[in-house]
């Protein structure tokens, strides 16, 4: 079995950011925040504590990820979902949030444990293959016309 200190240094040396949040109400306050959290986001854990999430999100609440959210933790409170989160300095960053849901004796939801994951640089690079796919879906189509074009050009 591994002891209370031991556990907590291994999570203080994650190198994902662990949060971890009481199922209070409508507001889910967090009670821990690791370093990884505080090198990701630029908040200190005493900025954050009793917070609710949301204010990672800043003004930016209409994301498909968070409607998916808010189900699930109205249900068993599992998923994995992509955020756009904003940093304290303002800037965004793409956030892959896994949470788990922990249970009291009597089968209730007391805590949601949610695992962070800057993946900005992945969410760049889909993003911008997609945009050379369309250029390039784009300049074929472009080719397909001038061949038609040149093609009726000769009869």
């Amino acid at each position: 079995m591994i002891n209370a200190q031991l556990m907590q240094m291994i999570i203080d040396a994650s190198n994902e950011g662990i949060v971890i949040a009481e199922r209070e109400g409508e507001d889910l306050p967090l009670i821990y925040v690791n370093p990884a959290f505080e090198r990701m986001t630029g908040y200190t854990q005493d900025e954050v504590l009793y917070q609710d999430c949301r204010f990672l999100q800043s003004g930016d609440r209409d994301q498909p990820g968070l409607i998916a959210i808010r189900e699930a933790l109205g249900n068993d409170g599992n998923c994995r979902e992509t955020l756009r989160n904003y940093r304290k300095d303002g800037t965004h960053f793409w956030n892959e949030l896994s949470i788990s849901t922990l249970y009291n004796a009597a089968d209730k939801q007391t805590y949601f444990i949610g695992v962070q994951k800057d993946v900005t640089v992945q969410v760049k690079a889909q993003q911008r293959v997609a945009q050379l796919e369309a250029q390039v879906a784009e300049l074929k189509a472009e080719l397909a016309a001038l061949k038609t074009t040149s093609g009726s050009n000769k009869n």
